[in-house]
């Protein structure tokens, strides 16, 4: 309620290495994917200048990297066909950076279905997912706005879609009351079709709002380090939360133990980007938890969020349910990706994590969904009973 922005570019959401500005990838100025400031979406951005080694885990997880030209040039995702002023709003949306919200949508919907419930209310399912993604598009030009107007972006920033032009403040504002407004609509709709009582609906979706728009707007939580504690809790337990309660209709707390292997991974994507700008941050007078801990210290919180869901998932496979193992086929993507830190290549790392989050979320989904078609890999031992 997702994306983030540091002085490079938590994205969101495509996942190739991109081509700097002149059209060539291997220059001295070397481009590679990120994330703009802190947001969930990845974007173009230099290396970090202290490369160890180049080795082919880093190229493999380079090329997971989405190539993406910079804000002013042809879009991608099909955007191509749109008319010119249209097709910059669309990209200051950062469309790319969804999948950090569409992963929890989807968790939070099939384990309303392992709560009990028969079927899905595709209406629902439907308009959950509009509000989700309106209020993240909002949050990410809410952040494109107040990272302009503080001085964070200049142009040499991988966001520039306010420094250079193509769209004024003024577009940016009217588009964030749109996106706001837009979500508003769909919460109402949805407090119409969804059997959860308004106050606990209301109590979620505008928490995701309030948290969406305070992530850089007001006090701008990420400039005082408190944006990853903010991120960690939207990408993830929020978000599934929303997602099961509107289908359900009641609020419970199990769901979020199920949510806390995406947060991490999402926390991890933009940790990975803070980490990258740490030092261009600083001297725009932002603190981040990554300038607080420095090289060392940023490099095993990365670990840490990497790995330590996948502790989660095997103890899951063992005690709840064999089809949860799912998830450890991504591993070795892991891994990889822990290598290219250590070598130095941190610009693909934000996107690459946010894409490995995404194919946990799919294949976790997949395995819950599996325990109820196969009882005799699946039922190892009931879900954890509603509280």
């Amino acid at each position: 309620m997702s994306s983030t922005q540091q002085s490079g570019s938590m994205n969101d959401v495509s996942l190739l290495v991109a081509e700097g500005p002149s059209g060539h990838n291997g220059s001295q100025n070397r481009q590679g994917t990120s994330f703009s400031r802190g947001s969930l979406e990845p974007d173009v951005g230099p290396d970090v200048p202290e490369r160890v080694h180049d080795g082919p885990e880093c190229t493999r997880a380079s090329d997971l990297a989405s190539r993406r030209p910079l804000v002013g040039s042809s879009p991608g995702f099909g955007l191509s066909p749109l008319p010119s002023r249209l097709r910059r709003y669309a990209l200051a949306l950062r469309p790319w950076s969804f999948s950090a919200s569409i992963g929890p949508v989807a968790l939070g919907s099939t384990l309303a279905v392992q709560d009990g419930k028969l079927q899905l209310d595709l209406a629902i399912c439907g308009a959950t997912l509009l509000t989700v993604l309106a209020v993240h598009g909002a949050g990410n030009v809410v952040n494109t706005y107040y990272d302009y107007i503080r001085g964070y972006d200049n142009k040499k920033s991988d966001d520039r879609t306010l420094v250079d032009e193509l769209l004024q403040p003024a577009d940016i504002i009217r588009l964030g009351a749109v996106l706001y407004s837009f979500g508003c609509l769909t919460a109402l709709l949805l407090a119409f079709l969804s059997p959860l009582p308004l106050e606990h609906l209301a109590l979620l979706y505008f928490g995701g709002l309030s948290g969406s728009f305070l992530y850089t707007g007001g006090p701008g939580l990420k400039y005082v380090a408190l944006g990853d504690l903010l991120i960690l809790l939207l990408f993830g337990p929020l978000a599934v939360l929303f997602s099961f309660s509107v289908q359900t209709g009641h609020l419970t707390t199990w769901p979020l133990l199920y949510a806390a292997p995406l947060a991490l991974h999402t926390q991890a994507a933009l940790h990975a980007n803070n980490a990258r700008d740490a030092e261009s941050d600083k001297k725009a007078g932002g603190l981040t938890v990554a300038i607080l801990l420095g090289k060392t210290g940023s490099y095993f919180l990365y670990c840490f969020l990497l790995f330590s869901p996948y502790l989660g998932f095997a103890w899951a496979a063992g005690s709840v349910a064999g089809t949860l193992a799912l998830p450890l086929a991504t591993l070795p993507l892991a891994f990889r990706l822990e290598r290219c830190w250590r070598s130095g290549r941190l610009s693909a790392l934000p996107a690459a994590t946010v894409r490995l989050s995404l194919g946990v979320a799919a294949l976790l989904c997949t395995g819950l969904m599996l325990r109820q078609r196969l009882p005799e890999v699946g039922a190892v031992r009931q879900m954890p009973s509603r509280k």
